[in-house]
């Protein structure tokens, strides 16, 4: 009887190792894919009617350091390669208005070494605006 029960043992541990190690990855952490677009440079166009600057921020909340002020009509841009950010990884503007709110972008775009730009718009008031990615 313990012969068998041994063998039993080891076929269920055998078995849950092997469930076990094909379900951990999956289990582990969320999926990994891209953001879309896949850029090398982010910029933000000042369509408000105040000054802004603004960072690049990651998923986990790293931040670039940020650009110059500058009105409404102008933009700015910032080249990844010049950040402290891998290649691969998630960012969008997070824009600062002047005695205002500090506003994400909509959407995550991906760093790729690419030459490629996305444009976001960053339009409204100083207290309820919005930072969309262009298409």
């Amino acid at each position: 009887m313990t012969s068998r029960t041994g063998r039993m043992a080891l076929a269920l541990v055998g078995t849950a190792g092997l469930v076990g190690a094909l379900a951990a990855p999956a289990a582990a952490a969320e999926p990994v894919t891209l953001a879309t677009p896949c850029v090398q440079k982010v910029a933000v166009v000042n369509n408000g009617g105040f000054v802004i600057n603004f960072q690049l921020t990651t998923r986990d909340g790293q931040l670039s350091a940020p650009t110059d002020n500058y009105p409404i009509n102008q933009w700015r841009i910032v080249d990844l390669a010049s950040t402290p950010f891998a290649e691969g990884v998630d960012v969008r503007p997070l824009v600062h208005a002047q005695a205002g709110n500090d506003v994400p972008g909509n959407v995550f775009v991906s760093y790729c070494a690419n030459g490629q730009t996305a444009t976001y718009t960053a339009s409204g008031t100083t207290t309820n605006y919005t930072v969309t990615l262009l298409t």
